[in-house]
């Protein structure tokens, strides 16, 4: 039970969604509760899909190109620090302009916003530590925590208001850093260690 905690931490760092519940509610403003509920489940089934087959397939691609899993730790925190950095010193999530007719759950709510290079890189390293179905589980679950979170998005937006859900974001983006420091110190370690070998 502990490892499958360990798993949905920085799962649910990563998904950020309390960073996208702004833009959620901005680009379904206006739309018909079906039409939200549609948004939803397009936003939920994209990135559930999209992360379950990189989660997949990822590994052996990787082995493929000949990258080790500490080569994936240092490069994975290097770009995880990045975006966490970009989060941090600036404003809220960038939001795509579309047209509401669009698949706007698809894109950009599923993709990139909710499973981006973030979610891609921290469920590689999470399945190499400790297991693929492991880390499918705590994926799964945080993308039911997310599908609930948006069914209360107004509720949640009236109640902490917009900056309240910037603050929790950038609480977040500051976690999320951490653990990209962690990932890149141990990578490091695992490398210098593999050439001692």
């Amino acid at each position: 039970m502990q490892n499958f905690w360990l798993c949905f931490v920085p799962l649910f760092v990563a998904l950020d969604v309390l960073g996208v519940l702004p833009v959620y509610v901005s680009l379904t403003e206006g739309l018909s509760p079906a039409g939200r509920r549609s948004v939803l489940m397009q936003s939920i089934l994209t990135a559930g899909l999209v992360a379950l087959t990189f989660l997949i397939f990822g590994p052996v691609l990787l082995e493929f190109l000949g990258i080790t899993v500490a080569d994936f730790m240092i490069a994975g925190g290097s770009l995880l620090f990045a975006i966490s950095l970009s989060d941090l010193l600036t404003g809220e999530k960038k939001r795509s302009e579309v047209d509401k007719e669009e698949a706007l759950g698809a894109v950009p709510l599923g993709i990139p916003l909710l499973a981006g290079p973030a979610l891609f890189t921290t469920s590689i390293l999470l399945a190499n530590a400790y297991g693929t179905w492991l880390t499918a589980a705590a994926l799964a679950a945080n993308l039911l925590l997310a599908a609930g979170v948006f069914v209360i998005a107004n509720t949640i937006t009236r109640w902490v208001g917009r900056n309240g859900t910037r603050t929790l974001s950038k609480i977040a983006s500051l976690l999320l850093a951490a653990i990209a420091v962690m990932l890149v110190r141990k990578g490091l370690l695992a490398a210098i260690a593999a050439v001692g070998q």
